[in-house]
């Protein structure tokens, strides 16, 4: 029986990481990229093309077993016409809505009793919401895109004037903070979760994640997972899903879904026995889950953004001699401020020291410190 061919739209940094556990399983591995300097394409077969032309991206398909996707910006009109020529995709366009479009994503958790904010769409009528509030774009925002905290009448009237479509409008929430569970679902529903991740913000961009979330009661903790499977089988998930949801008081509330491979489960790459890649690998392929067991106390990673330093090689020198231990990731993509270029993890029982340890490893590969 021949391996199959596993098809991403997509060449990012996520493709780059499946890229990894698709060669140690055998599984030929290919990705649709727009060019061939994209982190994925630097490493493994490739295809050049648009992801909204649908012409090029069937034909792409049809030389794979099966496809998946690296982000949320293909158009469903493209992933019908993959599902039309008969091709096996997932998540399908059914699920991968609830991604893409977070009214509908509302709507969906709502209909399964999950806990949502309060929320309502609005199309220029007086918000029954109390200001300030929360305005998102049901399409195409994320890393805090498409996201803002509206003050009065007149800010969300020029919003509105400007968007010229529905927006999703929440209520601002007073939270503590921001946690992640990472769930994978097979076609035929077998389903499997993650311990919950603390994720830190910063300027509405993910810096780092320590799993398991520090003082989460075991209530809370499988309250997070039971939410995360409700919504894996309710929406239908084939592949991992990131559910992220606000610590309110002594609840949970949901924020976003992403139906892909997420920044908050890198760390699973050491952290657990099977990561969020291989585990979205063994999942669109309905091959047996692994196990989500971590493999230490706790798992600390931090995303390394583009900063002063062009040279992420050299700090090599000085980390690896200051901690052996820890693990470090390149993405392969132009040094830029802000921009996320890699991330590094430590494992360990001293989450003080290994919290330390990341922020020291982050800074000084930015250029923050150099010592």
């Amino acid at each position: 029986m021949s391996f199959p061919k596993v098809g991403v739209i997509g060449a990012g940094q996520l493709a780059r990481m499946l890229a990894v556990p698709a060669n140690y399983l055998g599984i030929e591995f290919e990705v649709f990229s727009q060019s061939a300097t994209d982190s994925a394409a630097q490493i493994c077969n490739f295809v050049i093309g648009d992801y909204r032309n649908s012409e090029e991206v069937v034909a792409f398909a049809k030389m794979c077993d099966v496809v998946t996707f690296e982000h949320e910006l293909i158009p469903q009109s493209v992933i019908k016409e993959i599902e039309k020529a008969g091709i096996k995709v997932y998540p399908s366009s059914e699920s991968f809505i609830f991604s893409q479009n977070k009214i509908e994503m509302r709507k969906r958790c709502e209909a399964l009793g999950l806990p949502n904010p309060r929320w309502e769409i609005h199309t220029g009528e007086n918000p029954s919401l109390e200001f300030p509030l929360i305005a998102k774009l049901p399409m195409g925002g994320y890393d805090g895109r498409g996201v803002y905290v509206i003050s009065n009448i007149d800010e969300l009237e020029n919003l509105y004037a400007t968007i010229k479509s529905p927006i999703l409008l929440e209520e601002k929430l007073d939270f503590s903070y921001e946690i992640s569970v990472m769930v994978a679902r097979s076609p035929h529903g077998q389903a499997a979760t993650w311990p919950a991740t603390l994720t830190v913000q910063t300027d509405g961009i993910c810096t780092s994640t320590i799993t398991p979330v520090p003082d989460l009661s075991e209530e809370l903790a499988i309250q997070a997972q039971s939410i995360a499977l409700a919504i894996a089988a309710g929406i239908s998930l084939v592949g991992v899903m990131a559910v992220e949801m606000f610590l309110v008081g002594d609840h949970l509330v949901i924020n976003e879904l992403a139906l892909r491979p997420h920044n908050s489960g890198h760390w699973s790459i050491e952290g657990a026995i099977t990561s969020q890649f291989e585990q979205h690998l063994r999942a669109i392929l309905d091959l047996p889950l692994g196990s989500t067991a971590m493999v230490a106390d706790y798992a600390v990673m931090g995303n390394l953004l583009g900063g002063d330093k062009s040279d992420m090689y050299r700090p090599y020198l000085h980390l690896m001699a200051r901690n052996p231990a820890l693990h470090f990731h390149q993405y392969g993509k132009e040094v830029r401020p802000g921009r996320k270029i890699g991330h590094v993890t430590a494992i360990g029982a001293d989450l003080l020291e290994l919290r330390n340890e990341i922020e020291h490893a982050v800074d000084y590969m930015s250029g923050a410190i150099d010592e």
